[in-house]
């Protein structure tokens, strides 16, 4: 089955390949430049830190959808252990398995693809079983540090939570400008409150997943018309699912990530930070929110925090 022409349509008018250059692997991370981060220090006020992510653990947000998308397995592999002999200093040492997209995370530009292409119009063939992503993996969106913008949907819609399915389009993100008091700009990092991480909070990992709010195809032409650099959410689909348009999976995805270039992320906590904003009457603040460079990686964990 091919893709709608609707969604070509979308795409050609959201299409960044060669903006950068032919060879680029970051995509609109190019738009946080080192002024865009000067002004993004101006936001720091108060110093108060709101941190985003989830905690890493077994009991994770992850239902066995995907297919070896497991949450994290932690396990001691020594615990007090005298490595140099008796009497001296003792070692505990962890190791973790987990699904680099298990839990708070970047999906990097290669994680999805499209009739064949990646980014920049990259073959899908360059992902491998041994080297992962040859092009554009999560090591190359490097310092992702800018001014982020929590647009809180569901706050502007007087809801705690946005129901399942509802689908969250451009005239939502501007409502919620308009409460943020602040206009999205180039180089930021917007970050898209809907609420649906209340029921991860609460145990409820299956009614977290599905049915889910999400973006709307409609929005990729609003981030791109804003030149906005990353967009992360709190749900774990990203997209609202199931989908608007029956039978067309992951088209957000496919549009922000393969013909936009942007970074996507899911599963942020983002409870904590609209507390916060509300508080303090503001909803700009500096983000930090840097990739762990794992090469060749399609996606990777983050511990983003807020800074006030």
């Amino acid at each position: 089955m091919s893709l709608p022409d609707e969604f070509h349509e979308i795409a050609k008018r959201v299409n960044n390949w060669g903006r950068w250059g032919a060879d680029d692997e970051r995509g609109t991370l190019n738009l946080i430049t080192d002024e865009v981060v000067r002004e993004a220090a101006g936001c720091v006020r108060t110093g108060r830190r709101v941190p985003l992510a989830l905690p890493l653990r077994q009991d994770g947000v992850q239902t066995g959808m995907i297919p070896g998308r497991i949450d994290p397995l932690h396990v001691m592999v020594q615990i007090n252990q005298e490595i140099f002999g008796p009497g001296t200093v003792a070692c505990s040492d962890d190791a973790v398995t987990m699904g680099l997209q298990a839990a708070t995370h970047w999906d990097a530009l290669p994680h999805v693809s499209h009739s064949g292409r990646l980014y920049n119009g990259r073959p899908a063939g360059t992902v491998t079983a041994h080297g992962g992503a040859g092009f554009a993996g999560i090591d190359k969106a490097e310092h992702i540090v800018s001014r982020g913008v929590l647009l809180d949907v569901a706050r502007a819609r007087g809801v705690d939570r946005l129901a399942g399915g509802h689908a969250v389009t451009p005239e939502d993100l501007e409502a919620a400008e308009e409460l943020a008091g602040t206009r999205v700009r180039a180089g930021d990092i917007v970050l898209v409150r809907t609420g649906q991480v209340r029921l991860c909070l609460a145990g409820d990992r299956h009614g977290y997943a599905h049915p889910s709010p999400g973006l709307s195809v409609r929005t990729p032409e609003w981030f791109h018309a804003r030149d906005v650099a990353a967009v992360a959410n709190d749900t774990l689909t990203f997209e609202v699912f199931p989908p608007e348009i029956d039978d067309l999976w992951l088209p957000v995805h496919a549009l922000d990530l393969v013909e936009m270039g942007m970074l996507q992320g899911q599963n942020w906590d983002l409870e904590k930070l609209s507390t916060a904003c509300g508080e303090e009457g503001r909803y700009a603040f500096l983000l930090s929110a840097m990739p762990e460079p794992f090469a060749g990686a399609t996606g990777t964990p983050v511990a983003p925090v807020a800074i006030l």
